[in-house]
C-alpha cells in the first residue's frame, strides 16, 4: 500500500492498491487533519467508470472521522479546487479532494487534496500514508451520507462573468475534451460567450476510447491537428482532469513554457515562476520586462511557490498553469483557456510571438527507467561525479540543484532529476546549436550509466 503514497497526491490502481479498506482509512485519518482546520470537506470525482465507488468509500471515512461531506459530483478537478474559495450556503469548505486519476491509464485513480486552501501533498501525505498503513486491521462502516453542493454551477457563472468580453470572438476553435472531464464545464461556457467551436470526445467516458488524455504526448493530438488543418485557427486539447492544456494553432503546438512567455507580455512587470525543465529562453525573455524563478516540477509545488512569492504566473512545460493574477493561484486549463483567448482579441499574433523567439533545439522528455529505490542515490551519484567530469565533458559553466541537477553550459543546458511518481530518471537536453544539444544529451547519458554502474 506504500506505494499510493506519492510526493503530489495519493494514486494507484483500483482495488488493488485502492480498495474499500485502504480508502476508507484515508478518509478517516485524512478527516481527522481537516477537523483541526474545520469540519467540512468538498469532494468531486473524475469521469472514470470506479471514482463514484471511491466518493462512497472515502466518505465513509470522513463520515466516521466527524468531517461533514459536501459532494459536488462529476467535476474537473480546477471546479474541485475553485471550491476551496467560495461560500455554499454560508459554508466554505475546510478542505477538498478530487478522485481523478488525471493522464493516468483507465485503472488508475487518485486523490488531489487541498487543506486550508493549500496542497496537501510531501511530507503530508508521507505521513498519512504511515497513519493509514499502522492501522490496517481497523474496519469503517458504509456512511455516504453528503450533501450536495452546485460547485460547477458556481464556477461556470464566474467564468462566464470573467470573460463576457470574449462574447461572439470569430476565430473558429476545435476542443479536444479526450473524453475527460472538460466538457463538463467548457461547452456550457463556449455556448454562453457564443463562440465559434466544435468540441471532439467531450463526452466523459473514463474508459477514453478515442485517444489516451494526456495533450502532452504528441500521438494523443493527432485527430485536433486534423481538425486544425481543415480550416480551425486554433485548438485547445485537455488531460483526463482538466487541470493540464495543450495550445495548437495550425503552425505550432505551443508548450507551457512558451505560453508563460505570452501570457507575460500581456503583465506589469511580472513575476514568474517556470520548473526546471522550462527552456532557457522563458527565463531570458521574462527577465527582460520582469522576474523569473526557477523552482521544483510539481503542481503541488509550484502553488505553494505561488504563494510564497506572490507570483503573477506559474508554467511547467506540460501544460499546467497556474494564474495568481486575477485568480487564484492553481492549475486551471479552462481558465488558462480564456486567458489565451483574451491575447488575440487584444490583438497577440501568437504565430508570430512564437516565431521571433530565439532560436533553440530541445528534446521532449527522455525517460531513464530505474527502480523506486535506485532514482534518487543515482542523482546524488551524478551530482557527486560531476564535481570532476570526465575529461571530454563540455564545459560546466553552472550546476542548479533545486530539482534534481540542471548543468548549464555555454550555448544550452541538461536536465537530470527523478521523477516523484514513477520509477524513472527524467532527462531534458537544450542547445540554440543542434549539435551541441546532441552533445550534451551523449555525455550526460554516458554519465548517467557509470552511475548506475557505480550504485
Amino acid at each position: 500500500m506504500q506505494t499510493i503514497f506519492r510526493e503530489y497526491d495519493i494514486r494507484g490502481i483500483f482495488e488493488k492498491e485502492l480498495n474499500e479498506q485502504s480508502v476508507k482509512l484515508i478518509g478517516y485519518f485524512l478527516g481527522e487533519k481537516v477537523r483541526e482546520k474545520g469540519e467540512y470537506v468538498a469532494i468531486g470525482y473524475d469521469a472514470r467508470t470506479h471514482s463514484p465507488i471511491l466518493h462512497d468509500w472515502l466518505t465513509s471515512g470522513f463520515n466516521k472521522a466527524g468531517v461533514k461531506v459536501l459532494t459536488m459530483g462529476l467535476v474537473a478537478t480546477p471546479v474541485n479546487y475553485f471550491a476551496n474559495y467560495h461560500k455554499f450556503d454560508g459554508i466554505i469548505p475546510s478542505a477538498s479532494v478530487m478522485i481523478t486519476g488525471s493522464h493516468n491509464p483507465p485503472e488508475y485513480n487518485g486523490f488531489k487534496i487541498t487543506l486550508d486552501k493549500r496542497p496537501f501533498f510531501g511530507e503530508d501525505i508521507y505521513a498519512l500514508g504511515r497513519e493509514v498503513m499502522a492501522h490496517e486491521e481497523m474496519r469503517i462502516e458504509d456512511n455516504t451520507k453528503a450533501s450536495f453542493i452546485d460547485a460547477k454551477g458556481h464556477y461556470i457563472d464566474f467564468m462566464c462573468g470573467e470573460f463576457a468580453h470574449l462574447k461572439g470572438m470569430q476565430e473558429k476553435i476545435v476542443l479536444d475534451c479526450g473524453n475527460g472531464v472538460a466538457g463538463v464545464v467548457l461547452t456550457d461556457i463556449f455556448d454562453y460567450l457564443e463562440l465559434d467551436y466544435e468540441g471532439i470526445y467531450c463526452e466523459p467516458d473514463g474508459t477514453f476510447p478515442n485517444h489516451h488524455p494526456d495533450p502532452s504526448v504528441e500521438k494523443n493530438l493527432t485527430d485536433i491537428k486534423a481538425k486544425l488543418h481543415e480550416g480551425f485557427d486554433l485548438g485547445f486539447a485537455y488531460d483526463g482532469d482538466a487541470d493540464r492544456i495543450a495550445v495548437l494553432t495550425p503552425k505550432h503546438n505551443i508548450k507551457g513554457d512558451e505560453l508563460a512567455i505570452l501570457f507575460s507580455r500581456t503583465m506589469q512587470n511580472p513575476t514568474i515562476i517556470g520548473e526546471v525543465k522550462c527552456s532557457q529562453v522563458m527565463y531570458d525573455e521574462i527577465n527582460k520586462i520582469g522576474k523569473a524563478i526557477m523552482y521544483k516540477t510539481g503542481h503541488s509545488n509550484l502553488k505553494v511557490k505561488i504563494k510564497e512569492t506572490n507570483a503573477d504566473l506559474a508554467a511547467e512545460v506540460s501544460g499546467h498553469i497556474f494564474f495568481n493574477d486575477r485568480y487564484f493561484g492553481f492549475d486551471d486549463a479552462i481558465y488558462t483557456t480564456f486567458r489565451v483567448l483574451e491575447l488575440i482579441q487584444n490583438g497577440m499574433d501568437l504565430d508570430k510571438e512564437l516565431e521571433a523567439l530565439p532560436k533553440t533545439y530541445s528534446t521532449e522528455e527522455i525517460k531513464v527507467e530505474v527502480t523506486e529505490d535506485e532514482k534518487f542515490p543515482l542523482i546524488d551519484k551524478v551530482k557527486e561525479m560531476l564535481k570532476t567530469p570526465p575529461a571530454d565533458f563540455p564545459e560546466i559553466k553552472e550546476i542548479i540543484t533545486v530539482d534534481g541537477v540542471r548543468i548549464i553550459f555555454g550555448d544550452g543546458w541538461g536536465l537530470v532529476r527523478a521523477s516523484n511518481t514513477t520509477p524513472v530518471i527524467v532527462t531534458r537536453f537544450e542547445s540554440t546549436d543542434p549539435v551541441h544539444a546532441k552533445i550534451y544529451e551523449d555525455k550526460i547519458n554516458a554519465l548517467i550509466q557509470q552511475a548506475k554502474k557505480a550504485l
